[in-house]
């Protein structure tokens, strides 16, 4: 027999869950500009260690960072501040996924990058809090999750803009037993979300010279929210006359990117929350690992870069955190110079992960004492960076890739 309480129940919970969505559709027309950070002063920088290895490859970056910043941080201009308490126990101690008072810190502060943290799963012994990640991206807005995967030798230059505050994951916590035997979680997607996401791709491929946006769905199956990403696709691309753009399911567009032939064809791609999740590990693995790769989460007021990787609990339990690569991090760094207006020191630090983590390889990280230290190799890439010969050594590793 049907349970007509159990219905009664789930239709009352679907309600509030579409009235709080409904809400956030009206928010989200009235949304800000962007932030001209030319016009900012100081710009504030938040580091959040995290979880795990977290805070060893965030104290990595920042020496690095601020060696780079070095004039401005002593003229004012920027201000680096380390806040505390976005650790898993204060997050479960107080029951938030981003404590109060944490988030008030954090909203001081125009970018910050933060080190892994730890989410909860069932029987892990955590409680049930939702994602730090999540609920940051959420309160403060932040829509693009940007990832860039550069393999020079292969061809590989790809970017995705992975939609960061709607589909599964901005419900995700929010799912329904309807009865023992039933689960129901939710998916969300609004024309106000995927339009911005999918014209912040099509206008970093008109910046940057890109010929072609790629959008991943799965509109021909999951036809209602799939169907409106891909809907509002065509309506930006008329924006954008000289930038050609496909569509791909995301099944296939897995297996694409490890198709030798056919990967170097790609170069934006836009998404929806899952699948750009799914598919950007992927592509880091195909860099080197989810430990190489760092990630933006961009939205009109603030942003925030992180390591895309997880906080390695076996690592600090094993005593190899000393061991953890700091270069998914350092890359998110390079990735805020950028944002915040120093696109040339973003792209000498880009340059000097490259050369030691894909070409030179002096000094290599494997996890292990049988390897360098996250130290040891943080300091690769500062000695790198300032180094006055290292257009020379960039040019090398250009040549033996063609």
């Amino acid at each position: 027999m049907v349970d007509e309480q159990a219905i009664g129940a789930a239709k009352e919970h679907f309600g509030t869950v579409v009235r709080e969505q409904l809400e956030r559709v009206e928010r989200l027309k009235n949304e800000p500009d962007w932030v001209n950070y030319s016009s900012v002063s100081p710009i504030i920088i938040g580091m959040l260690g995290g979880d795990g290895i977290g805070p060893m490859i965030s104290n990595e970056t920042q020496k690095v960072l601020e060696h780079l910043l070095r004039d401005d941080v002593s003229s004012g201009k920027i201000d680096f501040r380390v806040l505390d308490g976005l650790t898993i126990e204060n997050r479960a101690e107080k029951m938030q996924s981003i404590p109060d008072d944490v988030l008030v810190e954090i909203k001081k502060c125009h970018v910050t990058l933060k080190g892994p943290t730890h989410t909860p799963e069932q029987g892990d012994g955590w409680p049930n809090i939702e994602s730090a990640n999540v609920r940051m991206r959420k309160e403060l807005d932040l829509f693009a999750n940007v990832r860039p995967v550069r393999i020079p030798a292969e061809g590989i230059d790809w970017t995705f803009f992975r939609e960061n505050t709607e589909d599964l994951y901005a419900v995700g916590s929010q799912g329904l037993n309807v009865t023992g035997d039933l689960a129901v979680d939710f998916r969300v997607i609004t024309s106000q979300g995927s339009r911005r996401i999918i014209d912040a791709a099509f206008a970093h491929a008109k910046r940057t010279g890109k010929s072609k946006v790629t959008i991943v769905t799965k509109a021909n199956v999951v036809k209602t929210t799939d169907g409106k990403f891909l809907d509002i696709a065509r309506e930006v691309s008329e924006n954008y006359p000289g930038i050609d753009w496909d569509g791909w399911y995301i099944d296939i567009m897995t297996a694409k990117l490890l198709d030798t032939k056919r990967r170097n064809e790609f170069e934006v791609l836009a998404l929806p929350n899952l699948y750009g999740d799914i598919l950007t590990d992927e592509a880091a693995e195909l860099q080197g690992g989810v430990g190489t790769a760092g990630s933006a989460n961009i939205g009109k007021v603030y942003a925030m870069f992180e390591a895309i990787h997880g906080s390695a609990p076996r690592m600090v339990q094993e005593n190899r955190d000393q061991y953890a690569d700091p270069s998914s991090l350092l890359r998110a760094g390079a990735m805020m110079l950028e944002h915040i207006g120093y696109e040339d020191l973003g792209a000498k630090l880009h340059k000097a992960i490259d050369i030691c983590g894909q070409y030179e390889r002096k000094i290599v990280t494997t996890g292990r004492n049988t390897g360098a230290t996250g130290e040891e190799f943080g300091q690769y890439i500062m000695d790198t960076v300032v180094d006055s010969k290292i257009e020379e050594r960039w040019q090398e590793y250009v040549d033996t890739i063609g």
